[in-house]
């Protein structure tokens, strides 16, 4: 009887330690990042650090114009040939004559009026697109139109890109092709044979490359959990910068041919695709929204093994979309897959909001760069010096990220920004007793930097302040958005510059209230410092909704 008792007993037990092993744990991504596999371990590092790398040469595509397109800095008479014939002769001592009269660079002289043949460039005729096809005078504006149409072409591509790797790619897929395409086009650019097709192609780079900046930053803060998210998002910015640091060395060697500059630059993105790409892991929050749980949970088992931890066995992933049973679940899923930034009123509003912010920070951020070579100093010194200014701009930013809100962080940033491009029209005037032999101001260069620095720090904040604004099923097309914004911006910029060889205190009067009106728009966004990551635009909402009815 004991004996029956015992083994029903025995039977009950092993029932329950079956009924207990069948149940599931069933946690979201965040939980299973933050509870299992670790906030920050050695596997995401390594993936920030592979992902990152792809910055280097997005930043060299993007600012290869400021050496390919510059404006020479001097030029010189050429003395006319001896030629038997007199008839000949007398015309090119008149012209010889007429250059001499004017005088060359270094006497403030200007080629414009002058017979071809009668002067030259000191750097050679290749040394710049401005140089080899004579982008001056009545076509000095067509200078700005590569320029232009390269940021235009990221404009569109953002969005492209975007919807692609929201949609069909993901994230990792999205990024190869960006990279094959971004190598293809600037290897063609070498080989322009006019200003038109240089432009076009200048297009279709800025439309290749658009995609990689977008994927690097989603794939890395995706990764990691949210007290890490500003600290790896600025981790990618310190890649762009040491990518546009890369580009005064690059391009000294190849001062004399801008073409060389663009093959150099076009191999990068062609070995990153074969040597480093394979090596990263896709989005699991892509791949959760996506139907895809099973992959989803083998990359995080992956991080976890990595970091030296195990996930339960009886682990499932939580979809959202995915909450309800049966018709319900169903219905859900179609819901949210029909989810969009545009059709969702508040999310509408959050995006134009910082579309109107982004236009802003874009125009000044790489305005500035840009026009530095109106700041009458050697091009190659002070492209350096503002690649070196962004790397304390990512240092302050990921030490200010972690203990100030985001709103706080990029308004501020934003506000010195303005002001010190404002100040750099005085200095300019008011410098000039300190200024160098080539007529630069040594205190306006100090507050360009500084303003510079700023507004690097409002560029990088604003990218991690979009990703923590939208939920996963946008993001990516959140970002675009953002960008879309950003390159508009940019693609007026070069305008300014060329303006700014007229008039440096216009561009630079424009460039700060831009940057000021920016600051002021960001007051319209939330705070998200410590904010979860949304997976959809409902569960964002209601989730949003509980948090304000509780403050």
């Amino acid at each position: 009887m004991k004996q029956e008792e015992g083994e029903e007993a025995q039977k009950l037990v092993h029932g329950i330690n079956i009924e207990i092993a069948e149940t599931k744990l069933e946690l979201t991504v965040d939980e299973v990042v933050e509870g299992y596999v670790g906030s920050l371990g050695i596997s995401q590092l390594l993936h920030v650090f592979l992902v990152s790398l792809a910055w280097i040469f997005d930043s060299q595509n993007t600012l290869a114009t400021i050496f390919s397109d510059a404006q020479p800095p001097s030029w010189r008479c050429i003395s006319p040939h001896l030629h038997a014939d007199n008839t000949t002769m007398a015309p090119a001592m008149a012209a010889a004559s007429l250059c001499s009269s004017i005088g060359d660079s270094k006497g403030g002289g200007s080629v414009c009026g002058l017979p071809p043949g009668t002067w030259e460039w000191l750097g050679g005729n290749r040394s710049s697109t401005i140089a080899e096809w004579g982008l001056i005078c009545d076509r000095k504006f067509l200078a700005c139109v590569p320029a232009s149409l390269f940021f235009l072409g990221s404009l569109l591509g953002s969005g492209v890109f975007g919807f692609l790797a929201d949609a069909y790619l993901g994230r990792k897929r999205a990024m190869l092709l960006s990279c094959i395409l971004t190598s293809t086009t600037a290897f063609l650019t070498s080989l322009s044979p006019n200003i038109w097709i240089y432009s076009l192609l200048r297009f279709a780079n800025g439309f290749a490359r658009s995609g990689i900046g977008i994927c690097c930053l989603v794939l890395s803060t995706e990764s990691v959990g949210r007290k890490w998210r500003g600290q790896v998002g600025q981790c990618g910015f310190f890649f762009f910068s040491a990518g546009f640091l890369s580009l005064p060395l690059i391009a000294y060697h190849c001062r004399t041919s801008w073409r060389s500059l663009y093959q150099i630059i076009s191999l990068l993105p062609l070995v990153y695709s074969l040597l480093f790409l394979p090596f990263v892991s896709e989005s699991p929050r892509w791949l959760l929204i996506r139907g895809r749980s099973k992959e989803a949970l083998e990359i995080l088992q992956r991080y976890a093994r990595l970091n030296g931890k195990m996930l339960p066995s009886n682990l499932s992933l939580a979809n959202p979309s995915m909450s309800k049973v049966g018709g319900e679940a169903l219905a859900e899923t179609k819901s949210t897959e029909k989810e969009s930034l545009w059709t969702t009123r508040w999310a509408a509003k959050r995006m134009i909001v910082v579309m109107i912010t982004g236009f802003g920070v874009g125009f000044v951020y790489y305005g500035v760069q840009l026009n530095v070579e109106n700041l009458n100093f050697n091009l190659y010194f002070t492209v350096a010096l503002n690649a070196l200014m962004e790397i304390p701009a990512v240092v302050i930013g990921t030490i200010l990220s972690s203990v100030t809100n985001r709103r706080l962080l990029f308004s501020q940033s934003a506000f010195i920004a303005g002001v010190s491009c404002i100040l750099c029209i005085v200095f300019s005037h008011g410098g000039r007793a300190k200024a160098d032999e080539s007529g630069g101001s040594w205190p306006q260069l100090i507050i360009e930097g500084i303003g510079f620095m700023a507004a690097s720090t409002a560029f990088n904040i604003l990218y991690i302040y979009c990703v923590e604004l939208f939920p996963t099923n946008v993001r990516n097309s959140a970002v675009s958005m953002l960008r879309q914004a950003l390159m508009l911006g940019a693609s007026i910029s070069p305008l300014m510059v060329v303006l700014g060889r007229l008039s440096p205190s216009l561009s630079f009067l424009v460039f700060g209230f831009l940057s000021i009106f920016s600051g002021v728009m960001s007051s319209w966004l939330p705070e998200t410092k410590n904010a979860p990551l949304y997976e959809t635009l409902k569960q964002q909402e209601e989730d949003e909704k509980q948090s304000s009815e509780v403050k």
